[in-house]
């Protein structure tokens, strides 16, 4: 086998005493995509850092071209070859797409040794057009799409000499359109001799774009396969080590009244940049109403306003018949909203603290944990922590460790079960399985359709069409900040077609969005 990077025995014990990776044996052919699958906590990222020498291993050795290397910087890496783009993009938004680029490793004029602007759109273009990777090389970071800021992060890697990629979950928030746009480019650099390891929780992207899969658990290494040799559920047993239910049980939707009304809700940044325009919806009991678009096209802002962290321009939020417009998020709170953040690791929760405190951070003034002195009721607060543990499934320790010890799975399962149990008649829910494993996925998706079979009315915002499609009842697309296109049935409208109007492409009528209203 001719391998371009192979790793023998390759251990990461961490100073607590943590293994993260154990003796792994893995291996990429030259000139293959490779997918690389497993849950949160199963050692991927931890790898892939060693690969490329932002952690070090505790015992065992890389291979670059069968020879051993030693990667103790990324600048390490970089010299041998290796690319990676994390799933969080590295670029300056306030520097063009070229400025970007070259950062590093910047062109100079030959007089003056100061920075040649000129050359590095040059060079910005010419890789753009030799990859099939299209940028425009003037723009501001800023100002240019998600996708377009993939492909500029893809070019970094190559301008300084890639030849093995390491993409990390770079589909999360690209349209099905894009991805299928990515996918070909991939393809094209494969053919141009280009390595790709493929890092992704969506196991439909691994059949549809690599050669071979290799799945991590525990750490450990479980197999390495040809992708036409296996299929999805073999995978992702593997990858949780038991049977994986893919189907959502769905009880027929019985709507009922009014929960949460938005009415001609605008929003500008302090940038003075429009960002929501008169975005109008009613959403029911009984009912999960998702929202799609491209990341940055005003669902943040939405939930934002919708939950009290953020002051509308003008329009009003209705909470059942009491107006929350612009009011505190506690206030909101007590008016039976409750809010699952897209971000947990800075909003959802308090990472030094521990499980118990994240779990009862909105409710320790209740007389159940709280004597009328303001005395903390210790044991009481234990007991109802530990039921949540087990009932939610978060896989720890001690519910006294921090939060932050916890993997992204179960990091989301505090958030989830705080959420759930806040007795809210509301909720609103951002990007509740974003980097999270498919057992953990599966469970949160439960989760959420309980809640709707309790009454629940659930604002569903996800990137993941997938998700979206399959959980929600009915959909509405947001673009720039304006809600496109309502689909009162979610089962009737297909990914493809959602894409189009997530790009703005296709918009509906008036008379068609007035729907979303329920008036």
């Amino acid at each position: 086998m001719n391998y371009i990077v192979r790793t023998e025995k390759l251990s990461k014990i961490y100073p607590n005493g943590t293994f993260a990776n154990k003796s792994v044996d893995f291996a990429v052919m030259e000139g293959e995509i490779h997918g690389l699958v497993g849950e949160n906590g199963a050692g991927k990222t931890t790898l892939m850092k060693m690969l490329y020498g932002e952690e070090q291993p505790s015992q065992g050795s890389i291979l670059i071209d069968e020879k051993p290397v030693s990667l103790a910087s990324e600048f390490d890496a970089i010299k041998a070859g290796i690319g990676m783009v994390h799933q969080h993009f590295m670029l300056v938004p306030s520097l063009t797409a070229a400025e970007n680029l070259v950062l590093g490793k910047e062109p100079k004029r030959k007089r003056t040794r100061t920075f040649d602007l000129a050359a590095a759109v040059s060079i910005t273009e010419e890789l753009s057009k030799h990859y099939n990777l299209p940028v425009f090389a003037k723009a501001r970071v800023a100002d240019l799409s998600v996708s377009m800021r993939q492909k500029l992060e893809i070019l970094k890697a190559l301008y300084r000499g890639a030849r093995i990629l390491i993409l990390d979950e770079p589909t999360a928030v690209l349209t099905p359109q894009e991805t299928e746009e990515l996918f070909v480019e991939l393809k094209t650099l494969k053919q141009q001799g280009k390595t790709i390891i493929f890092i992704s929780h969506k196991l439909k992207e691994i059949f549809n774009l690599c050669d071979r899969v290799t799945v991590m658990r525990d750490g450990r290494m479980i197999a390495t396969h040809n992708v036409a040799d296996v299929d999805v559920h073999q995978i992702s047993n593997e990858m949780v080590g038991r049977e994986v239910r893919f189907e959502i049980a769905r009880p027929p939707m019985a709507p009922g009244e009014p929960a949460l009304r938005v009415r001609e809700l605008s929003y500008v940044d302090d940038f003075a940049i429009p960002k929501l325009k008169h975005v109008s919806f009613t959403l029911r009991r009984n009912e999960i109403l998702g929202v799609v678009g491209v990341d940055g096209n005003g669902q943040t802002e939405l939930v934002e306003i919708i939950t009290g962290n953020e002051k509308a321009l003008s329009g009003k939020v209705f909470a059942y018949s009491t107006e929350v417009t612009n009011r505190s998020a506690g206030f909101v709170r007590r008016c039976g909203i409750a809010h699952i953040a897209e971000d947990r690791m800075t909003v959802g929760t308090a990472l030094p603290a521990s499980i118990e405190q994240n779990l009862l951070a909105d409710r320790y003034r209740n007389r159940q944990f709280s004597t009328r002195a303001g005395f903390l009721r210790s044991r009481e607060m234990a007991a109802y922590a530990g039921r949540l543990v087990h009932e939610y499934d978060i896989r720890c320790n001690s519910a006294n460790q921090p939060v932050a010890s916890l993997s992204g799975g179960n990091m989301q399962k505090v958030v989830v079960a705080r959420e759930f149990t806040a007795n809210a008649s509301i909720l609103v829910i951002s990007e509740p399985t974003r980097g999270v494993d498919i057992g953990a996925i599966e469970y949160i998706h439960t989760k959420i359709m309980e809640m709707r079979s309790a009454g629940k009315a659930i604002l569903l915002v996800s990137s993941d069409l997938q998700e979206v499609m399959a959980l929600s009842d009915s959909l509405i697309v947001m673009h720039e900040g304006e809600i496109v296109a309502y689909f009162p049935d979610a089962a009737a409208v297909t990914d493809k077609e959602l894409g189009l109007y997530m790009l703005g492409i296709k918009r509906q009528s008036d008379e068609e969005l007035r729907k979303v209203l329920h008036e």
